[in-house]
């Protein structure tokens, strides 16, 4: 399953991947449909494309399969190594060293290879050797402590750690790590743990938690769900719509779509915000904290009287950031999601297409992830290996094809 790469930013960037799990696969999915010639390696007997519920992660490259326990197995690897740009790996911290592939070793082979290591806890600290996962990592960095209602954290999917933290940042490490090769003419080793970015996810909220501004705990701050202009409700249908009307217009708009210009705040909030501004009125209440707790009630009382449809076409064309909270399915169908073609089929499958969207290199389409072995013979004699020298692996059990 070689591909005609005939276009993409990263055409003609060679990846060797080791078959991995979670941020590392979704990175090395990303490498190929932006145009990398991506190789990945799997164990024989791998997974299939159906066989686990992450699998669609690897799609859009070929997949041989290598028996690494083989005598032999790590110089073939090397060899793939020494013709390519970048090794993408997700072991455990010193795994790859026990299998001859350390980065002393290949490096030392191909001083301009750029070895991505993957992990979660990093290459070094006390927990590198534990196991864990997105939620595992996004307890010890602040990120999960955030976000929640104020009584419990709640997981946010594996986007915070995983994918936002991991393989976004290994991706950002790569094309570093690639820019920087062009000037000194070397490779280097990136460590990018889920535990780092997704700690760097945090700056804005860990500078505003040092400068006063933001409170360490849930569901009391300006972006997570404490204020009444920046949260959820729910609508008449069962269904929710997102508010983030942050700034003074955003709010005021918001504040007509529901019909509540008029209206005058009650009791002690309105007294203690008339006394600062002069004004009781509903309007003027937006940063006054003690006015939050019945600024929700209203509007949750309001957006409770109509469903998710009548509100949206309430607040379009406005500024008060107001949109119906889609279900993954209703996703799929939005106009605006499909008018930009965010997703496509893949294998009878609905699935996001890579983002971002480039002028002159567009991304690729993507095609069914490939099961383990299922290219061994044209993938390596793609990467220049001699049909002798594959017979002559695959007769060793060191090469496994389908």
């Amino acid at each position: 399953m070689t591909k005609d790469k005939p276009g993409g930013p990263l055409a003609g960037l060679r990846v060797v991947e080791i078959a991995g799990i979670g941020p590392a696969p979704y990175a090395c999915m990303l490498l190929a449909e932006l145009g990398a010639d991506v190789l990945r390696l799997d164990r024989p007997g791998g997974a299939g494309p159906l066989a686990t519920p992450t699998a669609g992660l690897n799609r859009s490259r070929p997949c041989a399969a290598v028996d690494l326990k083989q005598p032999g197995a790590a110089e073939v690897v090397m060899e793939l190594l020494e013709r390519a740009d970048v090794l993408v790996e997700g072991m455990r911290p010193g795994v790859m060293e026990r299998l001859g592939l350390g980065p002393g070793v290949c490096l030392a082979r191909n001083p301009r290879l750029i070895y991505g290591r993957m992990t979660g806890w990093g290459q070094s600290g006390p927990r590198a050797q534990q196991v864990g996962h997105d939620i595992t990592y996004a307890a010890l960095t602040g990120a999960l402590h955030s976000v929640g209602p104020a009584e419990q954290p709640v997981p946010s999917v594996n986007l915070v750690a995983d994918f936002g933290g991991g393989a976004m940042f290994l991706l950002v490490g790569i094309l570093s790590a690639v820019h920087a090769r062009a000037r000194t003419g070397v490779g280097q080793v990136i460590d990018a743990a889920m535990v780092d970015g997704a700690t760097s996810l945090l700056t804005m909220v860990y500078t505003m938690l040092g400068d006063g501004y933001w409170a360490d705990a849930r569901a009391a701050n300006l972006l997570d769900g404490g204020c009444p202009f920046y949260r959820t409700y729910r609508c008449a249908d069962g269904g929710f719509v997102a508010v983030g009307a942050l700034e003074p217009a955003f709010y005021a708009d918001l504040v007509r779509g529901l019909g509540l210009a008029g209206h005058e705040l009650s009791g002690g909030s309105r007294a203690r915000h008339s006394a600062a501004n002069s004004a009781g009125s509903i309007m003027d209440a937006q940063h006054d904290r003690a006015a939050w707790p019945e600024l929700e009630r209203l509007f949750a009382d309001v957006f409770a009287t109509r469903t998710v449809a009548d509100w949206e076409d309430t607040f379009a064309g406005t500024t008060a950031c107001v949109a119906p909270v889609r279900s993954l399915t209703q996703a799929m169908a939005d106009p605006h999601l499909a008018a930009r073609g965010v997703f496509t089929s893949v294998g009878g499958v609905v699935q996001p297409r890579a983002a971002p969207r480039f002028s002159a290199t567009p991304e690729l389409d993507p095609t069914p992830p490939r099961k383990s072995g299922q290219d061994t013979i044209e993938a390596f004699g793609a990467w220049g290996f001699s049909h002798e020298r594959i017979d002559e692996l695959l007769a060793s059990g060191v090469l496994v094809q389908l």
